[in-house]
């Protein structure tokens, strides 16, 4: 059941933070950041140094089992894992979703056996035919800058019951037209961060935060 729950939690949300750092200890400032401005599902990528360092500490202090409205409330997740082995990893620091940038079908035979959200990195109709035979239950269509918000009403033509959330190039500018075309969860990656590493002001990630979900819910209703 917590597989089928964190999914629903997931989409809940509807918004994921991307993060990537120079130190793990930059990246749990950027979680923190992002989960008081609203954003409660956050992805540390492994290509942060120790990466499974900042998973932990941020496993232990939130948790998706708190109540909704409580502020130790977020879903943490791991991103980039291109490898069953990276999971695994990720999955014993506390990492309670994972995420790719592109298929491993044995990456998600590992996710399905210990009941882990995976959600795969995919271009193309047949990968996404590919990750739903293996089990998939959320693709991430990646590099999202690389098509518009229509991509989701072409695959969706062949494939209806595919849940498509894009990663890359996503904004505030675009966020509706993707919400609106059918994604059901967007991932929000560097714009969420830029301005706050730039100027050492990482209060500007909740505010950034802030404005994609009040985007998202706007989209939304």
């Amino acid at each position: 059941m917590k597989k089928l729950q964190i999914t629903q939690q997931m989409v809940r949300e509807g918004v994921v933070a991307v993060l990537r750092g120079e130190t793990p200890e930059e990246v749990v400032e950027m979680a923190k950041q992002s989960i008081a401005g609203g954003i409660k599902v956050i992805e540390v990528t492994m290509t942060v140094p120790f990466a499974l360092r900042a998973i932990e500490q941020l496993a232990k202090e939130y948790s998706s089992s708190a109540p909704a409205d409580s502020d130790k409330y977020a879903i943490i997740g791991v991103g980039t894992a291109l490898d069953p082995e990276t999971a695994r990893a990720a999955i014993l620091s506390g990492a309670e979703f994972v995420v790719g940038p592109s298929l491993n079908p044995a990456t998600v035979t590992l996710c399905n056996r210990y009941r882990i959200p995976v959600l795969p990195g995919c271009m193309t109709i047949q990968e996404i035919q590919h990750a739903l035979e293996l089990g998939v239950d959320i693709v991430k269509l990646f590099p999202g800058n690389l098509f518009s918000p229509a991509m989701i009403k072409a695959v969706k033509g062949p494939l209806p019951q595919a849940n498509i959330m894009p990663t890359g190039g996503v904004s505030l500018s675009n966020l509706g037209e993707w919400i609106k075309a059918g994604a059901v969860a967007v991932g929000i990656g560097s714009d969420l961060t830029s301005e706050a590493v730039k100027t050492g002001d990482y209060s500007l990630v909740a505010k950034k935060a802030a404005q994609y979900i009040e985007a998202y819910k706007a989209a939304k209703a």
